[in-house]
């Protein structure tokens, strides 16, 4: 028994007419209609994906113009912390220098009117001193002369001597 059905791996030749002129329609109607809106959407999506790229580039590029410019920046501003920094200790410096300069300056004046002070306190009491022996010296010297010239004869010798102390200072001179 031998049956004659038609071979699943060969297909018939009216079958591949019909397959092949179904294939051609719809592949004119893809190559018509769908590839175009395929391509175009494909080109949309390149250029989408192409710009952003560009943009992603752009803005890597602005990143590290800020970044340089942060450094820089950076840089700067420790230069200038640095320059305050050292015109501060110049200023203290100087501040120091010249509290020093006006310490000194009044430490000489202080001294010197201490010396003054002193100066004048020595004279002061040599003064005191010279008035004291002097009134010392009339009131010893009146003491004695009240002894010596307790009596007429110590009057004379007194005296006499006196004359002849006076006398001889003049011939000294």
């Amino acid at each position: 028994m031998e049956l004659n059905l038609p071979s699943i791996l060969t297909p018939d030749l009216g079958l591949l007419f019909w397959m092949l002129l179904a294939f051609l329609v719809v592949f004119f109607v893809l190559a018509k209609f769908g590839f175009p809106a395929i391509i175009g959407m494909v080109e949309n999506r390149k250029k989408y994906i192409d710009e952003s790229l560009r943009k992603a580039h752009e803005a890597s590029q602005r990143l590290e113009n800020i970044q340089k410019e942060g450094e820089t920046i950076l840089q700067e501003a420790r230069q200038k912390q640095m320059l305050l920094l050292k015109e501060a200790a110049d200023t203290r410096d100087a501040i120091i220098a010249k509290a020093q300069d006006k310490a000194r300056e009044e430490g000489i004046r202080m001294i010197a009117e201490a010396k003054a002070e002193i100066e004048n306190e020595k004279k002061a009491a040599i003064s005191d001193i010279r008035a004291q022996v002097a009134e010392l010296s009339v009131r010893v010297a009146e003491k004695i002369l009240r002894k010596e010239l307790s009596s007429d004869y110590g009057q004379m010798d007194t005296i006499n001597r006196l004359l002849d102390e006076v006398a001889g200072d003049d011939k000294k001179n």
